[in-house]
């Protein structure tokens, strides 16, 4: 008994450790690839495929875009005093295996694009995200935003989520296209 709690202590010890190692943020263009991918991809905006996602390669696009400010703007209004820090298995694994499983979730309302969305409203939306992405690491540390499913996510965190995130939506836009 003692060999098994052993282990998982271990186990749990070396999963934060790997946590920690994938969510080195400190480099301000921490979301420079995505955000190259995402624009290269904004002229087959239109592409769509059912059997993927219900909804085309712009609203992915967008919608990546748009967590992504919405997130600077709750960690720059939020109170750092009033974090609460928690332990979460699902955040943990989540970010840690750059993963977010698909069609398990709906999007907030606050960061679903319009319906009238255009290839400029996408083009537009990633100036002003390139902008914000830069401006992650002089926030505070402690600023945080509340996540419907992780709980309240501190600036690295929440750093990390945006890289999972994009990067799950860039996978779908790739599925999509089939390439």
């Amino acid at each position: 008994m003692k060999k098994v709690i052993s282990f998982l202590l271990m186990a749990v010890l070396a999963l934060l450790i790997l946590t920690r190692v994938k969510m080195n943020v400190n480099n301000p263009d921490f979301l420079d690839v995505h955000l190259l991918k995402i624009e290269s991809y904004i002229e087959k905006g239109e592409s769509i495929d059912p059997e993927v996602s219900k909804v085309n390669v712009a609203w992915h696009l967008y919608h990546s875009l748009l967590t992504i400010k919405q997130i600077y703007i709750a960690l720059e209004k939020s109170d750092p005093d009033q974090f609460n820090s928690s332990v979460s298995v699902l955040r943990t694994l989540s970010l840690t295996g750059n993963y977010i499983p698909r069609g398990r979730a709906q999007s907030p309302t606050s960061v679903r694009p319009p319906d009238d969305l255009t290839k400029q409203d996408v083009q537009d939306l990633l100036e002003i995200t390139k902008n914000l992405a830069s401006q992650f690491k002089s926030l505070d540390e402690g600023s945080y935003f509340d996540h419907p499913y992780f709980g309240h996510l501190d600036r690295s965190h929440a750093m990390r989520f945006l890289q999972v995130h994009t990067n799950h939506h860039l996978k779908i836009v790739k599925d999509i296209l089939q390439q």
